[in-house]
């Protein structure tokens, strides 16, 4: 047993609670892209899309896109389209080791700036993102839903624009709104081309929507993409109004200061964080890496999305945020 098994094996095992759905039926788009499809009211609007399964084994995306496809949901307005990403992992999806799938040969939310799309390098993510690439470049807003590996409440990651801040805020849910520039170990969907220019009218919001097998993360999947096209103007309320089942609440934006990255594989947490622990005191330990101690940088810190479950240097663990006053 590898260190990464033997830390696995170690962890909460959640109930999968959901099922997963057979997306084969989808399999023929048409747009010319596998798992791709589009729907052009023929009226003025915006060009919207709903994506999942950017990785492959969180599957409250390919419930909620499963489901708004199995409706027959068409706009009112504008276009409107749905897609799966990773389905390559998605179909190797085990619930042996439910960990093991959330890609191929890498995060395929990692490669989504020009220098790896043009690029000559290779791997099975890449070749679906260039295959994507052109359909995307069309898109004006784009949800892209994942879930979480520990059971935390849901998260709106917005990236570091006002644009997407404002459009997280109109949506009024989740409660807790994550303000953070990316990885530093590559380019997200997010963040892709004009989703990330400042200067462009495009858009892109990244919903985590609780842990992977929930049947909450399902629910708040359907939510927000209900939400997220009636803001769009792009489908009439009727239409959509069964899976409107979570409240506006009032919101907490947290800004993300730092990651926390592993530089060993003797990396441990100092508590059982799951997510959103507000940690009241600078310098109070956190976790421990090759023995050394981290300690938060400031009052109130708040820890975002802790897990061990993808451990490997280099790799960030955590991330360490401020509540902001909004």
């Amino acid at each position: 047993m590898t260190t990464l098994e033997a830390i696995r094996a170690a962890l909460p095992a959640y109930p999968i609670e959901v099922s997963f759905p057979d997306i084969t039926r989808w399999k023929a788009g048409n747009t010319g892209i596998d798992y791709v499809h589009t729907f052009d009211s023929g009226k003025p609007g915006m060009h919207v899309m709903i994506l999942a399964l950017t990785h492959g084994n969180e599957v409250s995306g390919a419930i909620a896109v499963d489901t708004l496809l199995a409706s027959g949901l068409r706009p009112v307005a504008g276009r409107l389209s749905f897609g799966f990403g990773n389905v390559g992992a998605y179909e190797q999806f085990s619930a042996e080791n439910a960990d093991a799938t959330r890609f191929l040969d890498e995060d395929m939310n990692r490669v989504w700036s020009t220098a790896a799309l043009d690029g000559p390098r290779t791997s099975r993510e890449l070749t679906r993102a260039r295959a994507m690439r052109p359909f995307l470049d069309t898109v004006d807003l784009l949800l892209d839903i994942h879930s979480m590996h520990e059971a935390s409440a849901p998260l709106m990651m917005t990236g570091p624009l006002d644009k997407a801040i404002a459009l997280a805020a109109e949506l009024g849910t989740p409660e807790h709104v994550i303000i953070d520039k990316g990885h530093a170990n590559g380019t997200r969907l997010r963040d892709f081309g004009g989703f990330g220019d400042a200067s462009s009218p495009k858009n892109a919001l990244l919903i985590e929507t609780g842990q992977h097998f929930a049947k909450s993360a399902r629910e708040v999947a359907l939510d927000c993409a209900a939400r997220f096209l009636l803001h769009a103007g792009v489908v009439a309320e009727a239409d959509v109004s069964e899976w409107l089942t979570q409240p506006r609440v009032k919101q907490k934006f947290v800004e993300i200061t730092q990651p926390v990255i592993a530089r060993t594989m003797d990396f441990t947490f100092s508590q059982p964080f799951t997510g959103l622990e507000v940690i009241e005191k600078a310098g109070t330990e956190i976790a421990r890496d090759g023995g050394e101690p981290i300690v938060t940088p400031y009052d109130n810190c708040v820890i975002v999305q802790p897990s061990l479950r993808h451990l490997g240097v280099g790799v960030t663990l955590m991330r360490l945020g401020r509540l902001l006053d909004r």
